[in-house]
Parts: C-alpha cells; sequence; structure tokens
C-alpha cells in the first residue's frame, strides 16, 4: 500500500513537473521569424492580409501597404476589446512613433479612438491619398511562427501599438478590409514592432501574387519543390528621402517609403534615353525611385514613360499593335507573341542600379499585362508631367520576384523573377509540419 502511495505521490510530481516544464516552453518559445499569407483582390488589384488582433481575438483583414508608416485600423465601427489601451501624450510609445499631436478632449463617452490626453498620429489610406488624424493604441496581436519553410506555433504580442482611422478612410480599399498593414520604415510599423517584439533580425520579405506570402525576420525563405530564395538575392541600398510622401504626415518627417536608386533604363539591353536629374530626390523630396504594394502597375514620369514606351515599340516593331485599353497606351494582338518560362517572348526591362552590373530584370511575365485573351499590353502606367515620385514600382512588376528590406543593413535584395527557378511567390507551404 505504502509502495503504492509513493507511486502516486512520484506520478503526480511527474505530472506536475510536465505541465509547468511544457508551460515555461511556451512562454519561453521566441521565433526567429513569422509569417503572413498575402491574398490579391480581383477588383481593386490590392494585396490583402490577414491577423487576428483584440481580446477577445478576431480576425482583421488589412490592405498591405510596403510604405505604410504604421499598422491603422478602423475604430469608429465595431472595435470591441477588452485590451485596447490608448497610448499617453509624452510617453516613450508616442515618442517611438515621433508624434507632435496630443488629442486633449476628445467629445463623447470614452471608447477606442476617443480618449483625453492620448497620444495622435495621422492614419491615411494611401490607394486613395486620403488622410486624418486618429489616436494611437495598442493592443493585442496574434500570427504565425515559421522556420522559413512552414508556419510554426501560434505568437502572441500583448502590446501592438497602432493608430485608430475613421471608417471613412476605408473608402476605396478592398471588400472586408478594415484598416492599412503598414510595412514602412518606421519605428511603429509592423516589422519594427515585430522585430523588437521578439529580438529577430531587423529584415522582412515580401513575395507578392494572387496567394504570396510576408515574412518577418531573416531567411531561408522556401518555397516548393524546397527552394530557399534567400541565397540568391542581389542587393542594392536603401535610399532615404528625407521629406515624407504620405498623404498625411508632421512637418520634419522623413519618408517611410523604401527608394531605390534607379540610374538608367535599358530595352533588350540598350540604354533609354531619360532626363537622369529625375532619378535622384531633389532638396524638396521630389524624384527618384520606390516599391510600392498599392500601386497595380509602375508608374513612370510622363517624359521617362514616353521614352521607354518609344524604345519598347521600337523593339516590337514585328509585332502587330491594337487599340489601347485604359490605363495602357501600348497593346498588342498576342497571337503574335510567343510564350516563355518567363512570360510572353517580349524585350527584357532592366532598371540599371549602383553599376551596370546590377539590375532589376523585368521579363515579360511582369512586364505584360493580359487584358482580353488576344491583347497583351505593356503594363506600365503614364504618372504625368510632375509627380511626387518619378518612377514607382508596382505590383504587377513585383509579382513572383521575392524583395527583401534589410533596415539594419540599409538595402534591399531582390531574387528576379522566381519563375526561372521552377516556382512562385504562390509556393510557401502554408501546412504546418508540426
Amino acid at each position: 500500500m505504502a509502495s503504492f502511495q509513493i507511486s502516486l505521490l512520484f506520478f503526480f510530481f511527474f505530472f506536475f513537473f510536465m505541465i509547468i516544464s511544457n508551460s515555461t516552453a511556451q512562454t519561453s518559445f521566441r521565433p526567429k521569424a513569422l509569417v503572413l499569407p498575402v491574398s490579391k483582390d480581383s477588383s481593386t488589384l490590392q494585396y490583402t492580409t490577414q491577423f487576428k488582433q483584440r481580446t477577445p481575438l478576431v480576425p482583421v483583414k488589412l490592405t498591405l501597404d510596403l510604405g505604410g508608416q504604421f499598422l491603422w485600423v478602423d475604430c469608429d465601427k465595431g472595435y470591441v476589446s477588452s485590451t485596447y489601451r490608448p497610448v499617453p501624450c509624452r510617453s516613450a510609445v508616442c515618442n517611438q512613433a515621433r508624434s507632435k499631436s496630443c488629442i486633449t478632449q476628445c467629445f463623447s463617452p470614452p471608447r477606442p479612438g476617443c480618449n483625453n490626453n492620448t497620444c495622435g498620429h495621422s492614419p491615411d489610406n494611401t490607394v486613395t491619398n486620403t488622410g486624418t488624424g486618429g489616436e494611437i493604441g495598442t493592443d493585442v496581436v496574434s500570427l504565425q511562427s515559421t522556420d522559413g519553410k512552414n508556419p510554426g506555433r501560434v505568437v502572441t504580442i500583448q502590446k501592438l501599438p497602432f493608430t485608430c482611422g475613421s471608417t471613412f478612410l476605408l473608402e476605396g480599399l478592398a471588400n472586408g478590409v478594415t484598416g492599412m498593414a503598414g510595412l514602412g520604415r518606421s519605428k511603429i510599423s509592423l516589422p519594427a514592432q515585430f522585430s523588437d517584439a521578439f529580438s529577430f533580425h531587423r529584415k522582412f520579405a515580401i513575395c507578392l501574387s494572387s496567394n504570396g506570402v510576408v515574412f518577418f525576420g531573416d531567411g531561408p525563405y522556401v518555397f516548393l519543390p524546397g527552394i530557399d530564395v534567400s541565397k540568391s538575392l542581389i542587393y542594392t541600398p536603401l535610399i532615404l528621402n528625407p521629406v515624407s510622401t504620405a498623404g498625411s504626415f508632421f512637418q520634419g518627417d522623413p519618408s517611410t517609403d523604401y527608394f531605390i536608386g534607379v540610374k538608367s533604363i535599358k530595352v533588350n539591353e540598350i540604354t533609354v534615353k531619360v532626363n537622369a536629374t529625375l532619378l535622384s530626390i531633389n532638396e524638396e523630396g521630389f524624384g527618384g525611385t520606390k516599391i510600392s504594394t498599392v500601386k497595380p502597375y509602375t508608374v513612370m514620369e510622363t517624359s521617362i514613360y514616353n521614352a521607354l514606351t518609344r524604345a519598347f515599340i521600337k523593339a516590337t516593331a514585328k509585332i502587330p499593335r491594337v487599340s489601347p485599353v485604359s490605363p495602357f497606351t501600348v497593346c498588342y494582338n498576342s497571337t503574335f507573341i510567343g510564350s516563355t518560362r518567363v512570360g510572353p517572348a517580349v524585350p527584357q526591362i532592366d532598371l540599371v542600379l549602383q553599376s551596370s552590373s546590377v539590375f532589376w530584370r523585368i521579363f515579360g511575365a511582369n512586364s505584360m499585362v493580359q487584358v482580353k485573351s488576344d491583347v497583351l499590353c505593356l503594363g506600365f502606367v503614364d504618372g504625368g508631367v510632375n509627380p511626387r515620385t518619378s518612377i514607382v514600382i508596382g505590383g504587377h512588376q513585383l509579382e513572383d520576384n521575392l524583395v527583401q528590406i534589410d533596415l539594419a543593413a540599409s538595402k534591399v535584395g531582390f531574387s528576379s523573377s522566381l519563375l526561372f527557378r521552377q516556382t512562385t511567390c504562390s509556393n510557401f507551404n502554408f501546412t504546418s509540419n508540426a
């Protein structure tokens, strides 16, 4: 009997020890990277993602904004959470957000988005270029970790800063979206907050397609059938635009968009003659080249666009052209265009970077858009004579190219088309290996 009691006592101690050990392991788990799925909305051509926020947790669908200052969510309609906390004026988080606004009075009962003596900021819809004011708050966010090959454990951040937007800011965004996920170059953007929360590398990577992926943290970035794209990236320096390019911002803020130094453009390896001064950023923050997930196609200043299209038309003189289909001006009868592993057989376009040997090559899959069953158009858009930014590399040109932003080293890595490697951005295995 005594031995039975001792055995029983030992079992209980062992069982208790296992519970404590498992509990400790779960709470001390520190992911090396996080992962979010990306979907393309067919009607707006926006890239959306989703994670869980609030208490109790609810799925929050967001438009992905590569250059966005921070996460903002509509707090006017349906925001319910027991863990929402407004960020006080002059607090550490408020300073981190570079806020110069303090909301001293809110003329309604306290709620998420309406509290007195709260740090304020300027959420903006970068699709419609609409901005407003809103308070900064914190709340619980939950998403999946990854080893770079599969999704792993779900992890939680208890107090992730974000900005409360207003319902009218959602106009023009994809159906079901309740805000924008800002990945920009700021201290309260999602990449910065995720790396701070788990002390992993200040890097993230986007891979866009109809069903793509965003990684937060360093590689590997592995796509079926087992290809680690992080091993074959070409790098170019990030350039800081000292003047904000956001629709709503505080005076003196630098841009949170990611700019790269395009020095020249080539079509079929022949240099296109453009006004080189437009490729640099001037003192007022105009010019240069940035990468965007909210522009569906690459947008170019008029003279650059005209030079590119002239060169492309000359290089495709033997392919019959057809009437333009808006928003494009150069369209072809696609029955006369062959097919390759990297899309339609058309001249490649090179964005030449810091030297002639470093260039972002755009193949047919990323340069051409199928607008009708027998019509292909050059997927670039005229941005007018005096745009804020001379070249905005848009979503179509980014698809099936992995782009890594290394914030610590201030550089951008890009893979060129994954189609060459017989994989795509849709090929991340979102099936858990656990």
